[in-house]
């Protein structure tokens, strides 16, 4: 399977760099199209074939990213629609960018390839990404090929385009993870611990919390009833948090990063 690449910054780069670790195929046979050398030699160090040439890049490639930002995936689609053809996938990896407007784009008929929306997480750099996806015209067999691929990298399910609005909020939430770790550890170090003791306590909290509820299936707030002793100090330290807007403030964030009609 030949998979490009055509964009390699901190998405495309994240995706390039999950492929290259994963076991689906040869760092060989996943092509790189950037406008930055420094990118694409890194790239090359890793095994990957480079071009500065989109249109070179998607021939003879049975899976096309198109990994740009979002004011960019008009060029970029008209710059190599005639490259492309109806045995390719195309998976355009692009916030805001609709399924019609695409359709427009590649301006095709019979000849285009399979169309999917993609929107995963930088963490699939490290195979743990959640991604969201949504076929358009793709056959059960070539919808089934790109889960398989996300599967690889993480976790993916299906949305119905509809949602990605929403589902553009929640994958925002890897930053919000992050900044309550950063909280965390800032918090740990005022109780006297040194930061990077500190940021290992709090990764290792952190997973052991998602693995548990992974585990069990439970929800989270039954996993914290058990946690929770009456009159307790981990209940004083929750109730703080909630007297603080912590549940408002997160529920307040999510709604905010989802974009605006």
């Amino acid at each position: 399977m030949k998979i490009t690449i055509i964009g390699a910054g901190a998405m495309g780069g994240a995706i390039a760099e999950g492929l290259i670790k994963s076991d689906v195929m040869r760092p060989s046979d996943l092509t790189i199209s950037d406008h930055h050398q420094e990118t694409l030699d890194h790239f090359s160090a890793l095994g990957a074939s480079t071009t500065l040439d989109n249109c070179l890049a998607v021939k003879d490639s049975d899976i096309v990213f198109v990994v740009v930002k979002p004011w960019c995936v008009e060029k970029t689609i008209a710059d190599i629609k005639d490259e492309l053809d109806d045995r390719q996938l195309l998976i355009v990896v692009a916030a805001g960018i609709t399924s019609a407007q695409l359709q427009t784009w590649l301006g095709k008929r019979g000849e285009s390839p399979s169309l999917f929306l993609a929107m995963p997480n930088i963490a699939i750099a490290y195979k743990a990404s959640m991604t969201y996806l949504t076929p358009v015209g793709a056959t059960e067999e070539e919808t089934q090929k790109v889960v398989a691929l996300f599967d690889e990298l993480g976790e993916s399910i299906l949305l119905e385009e509809s949602l990605y609005p929403a589902a553009t909020a929640l994958s925002c939430s890897i930053a919000y993870a992050m900044r309550y770790a950063r909280a965390s550890v800032e918090g740990a170090v005022e109780l006297g611990f040194k930061a990077k003791l500190a940021q290992k306590i709090v990764l290792q909290t952190m997973a052991g919390a998602v693995e548990l509820l992974k585990a069990t299936g439970e929800h989270p707030e039954a996993a914290i009833d058990k946690v929770t002793t009456p009159g307790g100090l981990t209940i004083r330290g929750l109730n703080e948090m909630e007297h603080a807007g912590f549940s408002s403030a997160v529920i307040r964030g999510m709604k905010a990063g989802k974009p605006q009609k």
